[in-house]
């Protein structure tokens, strides 16, 4: 089968918790071997940091964790709705901003149904459906959003696994 299953995850600038949304995703999608139905890219809805790669606090906590990060910083385009089957935003500021963009493209209404709070998925969440920026605190703050980042990608394909009528290992 081939890739049907575009994801992508969104927060400010790109550099923090979307790009360890996308690789803590990744990794688990191809752990269970659905790589070749379903693939993620990140963005930021600022173009702060574009081309750059991940805060290198991110990248230290995902390499202790056997992730990677590669991913270069880009923004939220206006044509991603319609790349993307599924939008992920790290909190309400982002979602808001990303709806603000699909509407002043003119996208029809049902793409807004393809947008989600990432932290929805989290089981432990509480009330809080927002990651925390840890881009101002100090180490813990990035170890926080990438246990957060890692439940919320178990509970999305699980999510997706139901939806799409997948199967994985």
């Amino acid at each position: 089968m081939e890739v049907s299953i575009q994801v992508l995850f969104v927060c400010l600038g790109n550099i923090c918790r979307s790009p360890i949304a996308e690789g803590t995703f990744q990794a688990l999608v191809v752990s269970k071997k659905l790589d070749h139905i379903i693939q993620c890219d990140s963005a930021g809805t600022a173009s702060y940091h574009t081309g750059a790669l991940p805060d290198k606090r991110m990248r230290q906590v995902a390499n202790q964790n056997g992730i990677t990060l590669t991913h270069h910083a880009r923004q939220f385009q206006s044509t991603d709705p319609q790349k993307f089957q599924y939008i992920l935003a790290m909190d309400e500021s982002n979602y808001k901003d990303i709806r603000r963009i699909m509407r002043s493209a003119q996208a029809p209404e049902e793409i807004e149904e393809q947008l989600f709070l990432y932290r929805k998925f989290d089981p432990q969440r509480g009330e809080e459906l927002s990651v925390p920026d840890p881009y101002y605190g100090g180490i813990s703050g990035f170890e926080e959003v990438f246990a957060i980042t890692e439940r919320c990608a178990k509970a999305f394909l699980d999510f997706l696994v139901e939806k799409h009528d997948l199967t994985y290992q």
